[in-house]
């Protein structure tokens, strides 16, 4: 997908079943884990932000932290994107974001907010070229904790040939100007999108954007906080176009 670019053309298309075909997951053991890392390798190595290494991998400690949820996101069985989200509050403040843009989140943090920062945004890239939906698959996967934890604002750290299709989808806005992330070769900018004051406008533009509470709890469950309920696997829209309405 070119970033910036207006989505003209129906990209989920009732009759193609790809919703029939897609499902989210929340990923939680060693091996689900690893398989993310595999695929952000893969996906950064492609994309030239990341340089090559002996393990083939990329992860960090954030993936680890408390407050950490880690998805993966799979078509027709296989996994396709992935997208780590770290619900950052005043009392857990354990983000990428929060620590590369301490001066400017941790005064809002003291002032009681609560982030959704979605780092680790990745996807095969052979995956990408033949889903050109998979980007908002992947996405709404963060729009989906803000609702689930009742986030105050979505973080992004975006480079800036991918601004316009933050700015574009959730209204967002640059709030600090491009850093250096560890590991991570292009700088990047800290954007925000206040969630409370463009829901709507953005669910109204994007129906793929709004959920239902019980998607949003099969998805964001963990397997100890588990019942009777079966495995957080989730079919991750409804409606079936994609295209912002006028």
């Amino acid at each position: 997908m070119r970033a910036g670019a207006e989505p003209r053309t129906t990209l989920f298309v009732p009759e193609s079943g790809l919703s029939d075909r897609v499902e989210c997951r929340l990923m939680e053991t060693p091996e689900e884990k690893d398989a993310i890392y595999v695929l952000r390798y893969k996906a950064y190595l492609h994309g030239g932000v990341t340089a090559p290494c002996e393990t083939q991998r990329v992860s960090d400690h954030y993936d680890d932290a408390p407050n950490a949820y880690i998805t993966g996101v799979y078509v027709d069985g296989e996994l396709c994107s992935s997208i780590r989200l770290n619900v950052v509050t005043p009392e857990c403040r354990i983000s990428g974001s929060v620590d590369l843009f301490g001066d400017i989140l941790h005064p809002r943090l003291d002032r009681g907010e609560v982030f959704i920062d979605p780092l680790r945004l990745a996807a095969l890239p052979e995956k990408a070229r033949q889903f050109p939906e998979l980007a908002y698959l992947t996405v709404r996967l963060g729009y989906m904790a803000c609702e689930h934890f009742n986030a105050d604002t979505g973080l992004a750290l975006v480079r800036a040939e991918h601004q316009a299709f933050y700015r574009r989808v959730f209204l967002s806005e640059v709030i600090a100007e491009p850093r250096s992330f560890p590991g991570f070769l292009p700088k990047v900018a800290l954007t925000a999108s206040d969630f409370r004051a463009v829901r709507e406008k953005v669910m109204t533009r994007f129906p793929i954007m709004r959920s239902t509470a019980f998607e949003r709890q099969m998805l964001f469950q963990r397997a100890h906080e588990r019942d009777s309920l079966p495995r957080g696997v989730v079919v991750p829209f409804e409606q079936p176009s994609i295209v912002p309405n006028p």
